[in-house]
């Protein structure tokens, strides 16, 4: 230690108690992601834009926010995977994510509803038409 002897009750968190900053102050307080509320479900995949500003312009970014870009130029990430390789609750991935949205550091698509998927019929038909070749 530094030599000195600390009062008891003095260190009230150990290695484990996780990050000390908390997630609102993080997002700042914001519970809902940019000025349009977009919504980022889950399975919403989250990619780096080719397009976007400069690297000089990400140094303005906090560093919940570079982290969520490096962990984009991977590849294309869903949200839940970003909020798993965080370590950060998904609500604040998804106020972050809107952050870097609205600055045009990333774009944001959305896999194909169920709704609008092939037929498992259609799909089996297919399968046998291809196997009778």
């Amino acid at each position: 230690m530094n030599g000195r002897a600390e009062p008891a009750g003095s260190q009230w968190y150990d290695a484990e108690a996780g990050p000390l900053v908390r997630p609102y102050a993080m997002t700042g307080g914001r519970t809902r992601p940019g000025p349009n509320h977009v919504r980022f479900d889950l399975i919403a995949l989250v990619v780096v834009d080719d397009d976007a500003t400069s690297s000089a312009d990400e140094s303005l970014l906090g560093p919940e926010h570079r982290t969520l870009l490096a962990l984009c130029r991977c590849g294309k990430q869903s949200v839940a995977e970003l909020a798993a390789g965080t370590d950060l609750p998904v609500g604040v991935v998804r106020v972050l994510l809107g952050d870097l949205l609205e600055a045009g550091h990333v774009k944001v698509s959305r896999p194909v509803p169920p709704a609008q998927l092939p037929d498992e019929r259609i799909l089996r038909e297919v399968i046998e038409g291809l196997r009778a070749l």
